[in-house]
């Protein structure tokens, strides 16, 4: 089994010092991924919001692409996953641009979480449609994925128009592994769908989680398909795989430049900005 752990920003803080050292901590004890949620805007908590569940700013949310992209320069082998990004309050072609590039310098360790979300000011504020947010998501992946494939494409949506056009660089995968976050039937069913990942933390053992997602799949409790499945071979939920890019411990980030590569290593053992010229 293996295990990754959450960045209790709430509980630590949000400075770069106490995030490199916690996320250091969790990579020497053995955890493989590191994950931390979205959150873009948040409601005033001193209002009166007539017994509504809101976000508010009372809690402090770093922005999942930066805060990775801090932490995959100040460590090794750890992988990141976003729980999860709110994909249908942003721009799809903007974050498959994000997350290649994140997959490129963290040398394949970052796993695109993605939600659709529940807080309807992040989207009124955004200037995104919350009500079709479902369907956007749907097509918001196909596009996505188009893009880390191949050099250019051509994509007609009903969201999403691309004209022969690209993104560099690429992950050198060509792909980005995304996992779905959620609960509700319609996330569970996409989920069989496309066979990715599920992010199950907050999944009860009901219709509505673990038991609605073995009826959904049909498959029976240890993952073996029941008649009538999905598909035959039934529905496993894998593991997160370390990353080969940087399952070597040593410094990458000059390899093949003809340059020694003391610079990676001093990024990971000096204070943070310690690299740069005053």
């Amino acid at each position: 089994m293996q295990l990754g752990c959450s960045l209790p920003v709430g509980d630590i803080g949000t400075g770069p010092l106490v995030l490199r050292d916690y996320a250091q901590a969790a990579e020497g004890l053995g955890f493989t991924h590191l994950m931390a949620p979205d959150h873009v805007l948040g409601v005033n908590p001193a209002a009166d919001h007539e017994g509504r569940r809101v976000g508010t700013t009372a809690t402090a949310y770093h922005d999942p692409f930066v805060l990775f992209g801090f932490l995959s320069g100040c460590t090794y082998n750890i992988g990141f996953a976003v729980g999860v990004l709110i994909l249908a309050q942003r721009q799809a072609v903007l974050v498959a641009k994000q997350a290649a590039s994140l997959d490129v310098l963290s040398g394949g360790r970052f796993r695109l979480g993605i939600g659709v979300g529940w807080n309807e000011v992040e989207f009124i504020g955004l200037n995104k449609n919350f009500h079709n947010r479902g369907r956007r998501s749907a097509e918001q992946v196909r596009i996505m994925q188009a893009l880390w494939a191949a050099p250019h494409v051509r994509f007609e949506g009903e969201f999403h128009h691309v004209e022969d056009a690209g993104i560099n660089p690429r992950p050198a995968s060509g792909r980005v592994p995304i996992w779905y976050g959620g609960h509700a039937e319609a996330t569970l069913s996409t989920l069989c769908t496309l066979w990715r990942r599920l992010y199950a933390a907050c999944l009860s053992a009901g219709r509505g989680g673990i038991g609605g997602f073995r009826e959904i799949a049909g498959v029976g409790p240890r993952g073996r398909a029941r008649p009538g499945g999905d598909r035959d071979r039934g529905l496993g939920l894998p593991r997160f795989r370390r990353p080969r890019g940087l399952a070597a411990r040593g410094p990458v980030l000059e390899r093949g430049r003809g340059h020694p590569p003391h610079r990676a290593h001093d990024l990971r053992q000096q204070p943070p900005q310690a690299h740069r010229r005053p």
